[in-house]
């Protein structure tokens, strides 16, 4: 038998680190949170842990400990930047490493998001990506003023109207990451000339107008920033059920999913295999990544002492959309690994506490994972799609040769 394929590593940052009392330890640094130079050290820690990409948390609201609407709490950090402005200005102090930001697709045209991220892959040299993210919380829609939608508890999503409403956010996803991928498409490759003697920039026929008429979009284009170095940057989404699941396999070249054992991580990859087969992408390479926050220590007991005690500060036991795993580095190497045979590829790991936990990944988790062959020991490529193993894709509308 072969060997399996390395890991792929992530990492999830949110403010301070994703337990929403994460900013009251000593070495959290709230302070800094809205200067360039929080984020660039927490970057550029991840590249030295030589980890595939790092996502940027964003929304189009203050942050909630409620699911689906704003509360009025001033405990927790709220207040963030701009996740894709984050991440152009980091890319430059950058050399490998991705940078993906999440973008909100509900209330954000696919044409501005098409060359702020071809943007984003220029300064990086090809390391862009993007988390296409969905939301259904009024407030955030009365930023816009363009549509309405109803009061949500989480149980009404289950509802029929709830799951009407569902299928309708990610139907419009889906139809912005199509007219985003033909905006990075609608410039050809050797569309720009740049001859001085003759005075011709561009060749006027390798521009592409794209067409797109859809329930939720009508884009003539084409796109005003040439065909980034990808070609196409890496597209990613979060899914935690079918209708996600669909758009995983459908649309993305990654998606995170959120199993707390390996039974149900096998149940959702063949549930998005499947998806990717209907979508006639069989043949393609999709990553499937597992969400866990982690909170890691030499001394497993030390790590949940933490994750306990910062539950006492935050007034009550504190429980994500994804597994929560307290312990040491080769615990949850061993988890991983488990996890890799049940079909996932890779993991973007959220820490609980980044000034803790981060480290505790670069330097505790990737070099156990080294010693037992599932990782690397240098970059491999220079591209977010190398790293991945995903290659550059024709133009779909360049002619053949």
């Amino acid at each position: 038998m072969s060997a399996p394929p390395p890991l792929h590593l992530a990492v999830a940052l949110d403010g301070t680190g994703w337990h929403p009392a994460a900013w009251r330890e000593p070495d959290a640094r709230p302070d800094e949170l809205f200067t360039a130079g929080y984020w660039a050290d927490l970057v550029a820690e991840a590249e030295r842990g030589l980890l595939d990409f790092v996502t940027f948390e964003d929304g189009l609201g203050p942050q909630s400990s409620h699911p689906t609407e704003p509360d009025a709490r001033t405990d927790q950090v709220r207040g963030r930047l701009d996740a894709v402005l984050v991440a152009a200005r980091i890319a430059p102090l950058t050399r490998h490493i991705g940078l993906v930001p999440t973008v909100v697709a509900t209330h954000t045209e696919p044409f501005h998001i098409s060359k702020a991220i071809a943007t984003l892959d220029y300064v990086s040299g090809g390391r862009a990506g993007l988390r296409v993210q969905v939301t259904a919380r009024r407030n955030e829609a009365g930023h816009f003023g363009r549509r309405t939608f109803p009061s949500l508890r989480v149980e009404d999503l289950r509802t029929p109207a709830g799951r009407d409403l569902v299928a309708e956010l990610f139907g419009e996803a889906a139809d912005h990451i199509e007219v985003v991928r033909r905006l990075w498409d609608s410039w050809e490759d050797d569309a720009e000339i740049r001859d001085a003697a003759t005075g011709r920039f561009i060749d006027r026929d390798k521009l592409h107008y794209i067409d797109f008429e859809g329930p939720h979009f009508r884009v003539r284009g084409p796109s005003i920033t040439p065909r980034p170095p990808q070609g196409q940057p890496l597209v990613t989404a979060l899914a935690h059920d079918t209708v996600p699941y669909r758009l995983v396999g459908r649309s993305t070249d990654l998606g995170y999913v959120t199993p707390h054992d390996t039974d149900r991580a096998r149940a959702v990859v063949a549930e998005i295999r499947a998806a990717q087969a209907a979508a006639g992408r069989a043949e393609e390479l999709l990553h499937v990544f597992g969400d866990l926050v982690v909170f890691l220590d030499d001394d497993p007991a030390a790590a949940e002492y933490r994750k306990a005690r910062l539950d006492d500060l935050a007034g009550a036991p504190w429980t994500s959309d994804a597994q929560v795993f307290t312990g040491t580095p080769a615990q949850l190497a061993d988890l991983l690994l488990a996890f890799r045979d049940a079909g996932l590829t890779g993991f973007r790991l959220r820490p609980g506490v980044i000034g803790h936990d981060l480290e505790q990944i670069t330097l505790g988790l990737v070099p156990e994972l080294q010693r037992r062959g599932a990782f690397r020991h240098a970059y491999e490529a220079d591209t977010l799609r190398g790293l991945l193993g995903l290659s550059r894709p024709a133009n779909r509308y360049a002619a053949a040769v």
